[in-house]
């Protein structure tokens, strides 16, 4: 089950994001990126950021804790900028964080980092499943802390969600975008990844951590499915996955083979 902490101080916006992210202290004393339930893609950004991030940290990825938030409406009292103060009205309530990690780099193919065979293979296995399009050589979304590689940023993952006639066709996609993944050169072990996703995944595993997002963020619709129902769907989809999953790591065997 994941905290819920009180943000008691607005520290800096993130502008690297185009949803505006920020830095945040809570009422613990920690620091966190904020993850604001009211920028452009809504709810469903942090329910793709909840259940992806805790989807890889079952798989054993090193993913920072993830923590639901307490906005308050006199947190943005003071904030000069128009465009964070309205954001930050309009997120008033609960809202998701991961924990900050200070002096964090991001990791960069270009400067000479790279990644062993295990871990990018894990990684890329995960991706496709989440169908996550942004690991990208651009935009990696690793960060090195401390010696280790840390995964942050899902809420673009899970794009069916955002249509869900496309569902069936989603969870047997092939994830064409795999070709793009920043840690595809180094996944040369991806039958065993699979083996591996298979054994610590699973519908015990879907559900649980579909219980943790909050009833509003699985259905923003108002009402379109209650929120039980809807939470079967994510399952049902995650489980037809798994079965699938032949079919994506086969493709990212054959784009990775055409580029090594």
């Amino acid at each position: 089950m994941l905290r819920t902490v009180r943000a008691t101080r607005y520290v800096t916006p993130l502008r690297e994001g185009g949803s505006l992210p920020a830095i945040i202290e809570a009422d613990d004393l920690g620091m966190y990126v904020l993850k604001f339930r009211g920028a452009g893609q809504g709810p469903l950004a942090l329910l793709a950021e909840l259940v992806a991030g805790e989807m890889g940290r079952a798989l054993g990825l090193r993913v920072p804790e993830l923590v639901f938030v307490e906005v308050e409406a006199a947190l943005g009292r003071n904030e000069p900028d128009a465009e964070i103060r309205d954001l930050l009205k309009r997120s008033v309530g609960l809202n998701l964080a991961l924990d900050y990690l200070p002096g964090s780099t991001m990791f960069d193919p270009a400067a000479g980092d790279t990644a062993d065979a295990k871990l990018a293979s894990l990684a890329v296995w995960f991706d496709a499943f989440v169908a996550n399009v942004d690991r990208t050589p651009r935009n990696p979304n690793l960060l090195k802390w401390h010696g280790d590689l840390y995964f942050i940023d899902h809420g673009a993952a899970l794009y069916f969600h955002h249509n869900w006639q496309s569902i069936d066709t989603a969870a047997h996609s092939q994830f064409s975008a795999i070709r793009n993944h920043v840690m595809l050169p180094w996944a040369s072990a991806l039958d065993a990844a699979d083996a591996e996703a298979h054994q610590q995944l699973n519908t015990a595993v879907f559900a649980q951590i579909l219980d943790a997002v909050p009833d509003a963020w699985v259905t923003p619709e108002g009402g379109v499915a209650d929120a039980t129902e809807r939470r079967a769907a994510y399952v049902r989809y995650f489980d037809e996955r798994l079965a699938a999953s032949s079919s994506f790591v086969e493709e990212a065997k054959r784009v990775r083979a055409e580029l090594v």
